[in-house]
């Protein structure tokens, strides 16, 4: 059982819109870049930015025009669901690399993405630009049936998406894009068919009697890929159900599974973010309450893993 810590909740300067809570909730994607944390929520239209140090308040910068619902059906319908979020190498208008943020693509309103240059220090260095991924995820929704993209990370020559499979029918599957080509398409803001190169399905196992299925991605230097998963009681990638508990794999450059194990946090872990320090692999995690009144908490551990 993997030991978590505390490290902070999510909270804001200031909420997204009046009436809102003033924290991120629904936590689902995290990248750390220089002295910056970034956070996407699969119910917001923001991104959250918060120092990688202390407790401070994040800010959100938006990605998307116009508001969401308050009401949380429509909210829910109308949400880009924001699932993954990844660092890229240079592209244009990028030289430093930038933050691609992917939605899951589990229903026709949920096909954009954003993308925001960093600058040489690890900070925003400009404002968000559109990526449809439409004709993409229709291509993968092909094979899978129900799409769900959760997780997504470099990996030498690849972009290596992971999907997600809600229910005892879902399909968890690493989907490989060919990096340059990914980088060619986001410059232009649509990603096609064009850009994959394989795709390989897994089953990961169980928790508490529910399926663990994947929910993010983050690299290693080595080419080796950190990943989280839950056991959500759910039948399927809209509805949400309860936690049986969560997990963190790390696979091979080839994809190989060569280690996973739960945490001990009864959470629904969304977003990790890791790297190798002093021989050990740590990771901050967050996850998602399902709760719009509870705020994300910012978790860490360390993984017995080889470095």
């Amino acid at each position: 059982m993997i030991r978590t810590t505390l490290r902070r909740t999510l909270t804001l300067e200031a909420p997204e819109a009046p009436g809102r809570p003033a924290h991120v909730a629904a936590a689902s994607g995290l990248v750390r870049a220089g002295d910056w944390l970034y956070v996407v929520a699969d119910d917001s239209l923001h991104l959250a930015v918060f120092p990688a140090r202390g407790e401070a308040p994040g800010r959100q910068v938006r990605l998307f025009p116009g508001e969401l619902p308050e009401e949380a059906a429509a909210r829910k319908a109308a949400k880009p669901d924001l699932e993954v979020l990844c660092l890229l190498g240079p592209l244009g208008g990028a030289p430093h690399g930038a933050l691609l943020a992917l939605p899951s693509g589990s229903t026709p309103e949920r096909m954009r993405g954003a993308v925001l240059a960093l600058g040489e220090d690890g900070a925003l260095a400009g404002t968000a630009r559109g990526v449809d991924c439409s004709a993409l995820y229709r291509q993968l929704a092909r094979e899978f049936g129900s799409l769900n993209i959760e997780g997504a990370a470099v990996v030498g020559g690849r972009l290596r998406l992971l999907q997600r499979g809600n229910g005892d029918a879902g399909v968890d599957a690493l989907v490989d894009l060919d990096r340059e080509r990914v980088l060619r398409a986001v410059e232009v803001g649509a990603l096609g068919p064009q850009v994959l190169r394989t795709t390989r399905r897994w089953e990961l196992g169980r928790a508490g009697g529910v399926r663990l299925s994947f929910t993010d991605a983050s690299p290693l230097p080595d080419g080796r890929l950190v990943f989280t998963a839950a056991a959500e009681d759910t039948r399927d990638a809209y509805a949400d159900g309860a936690v049986a508990g969560s997990a963190i794999g790390v696979l091979a450059p080839d994809g190989t599974p060569v280690f996973l194990d739960g945490v001990d946090a009864k959470v629904k872990l969304e977003g990790v973010d890791a790297r190798v320090e002093q021989g050990r692999v740590h990771v901050l995690l967050v996850a998602d309450a399902d709760d719009p009144a509870v705020a994300a908490p910012l978790l860490e551990a360390a993984l017995d893993v080889a470095g």
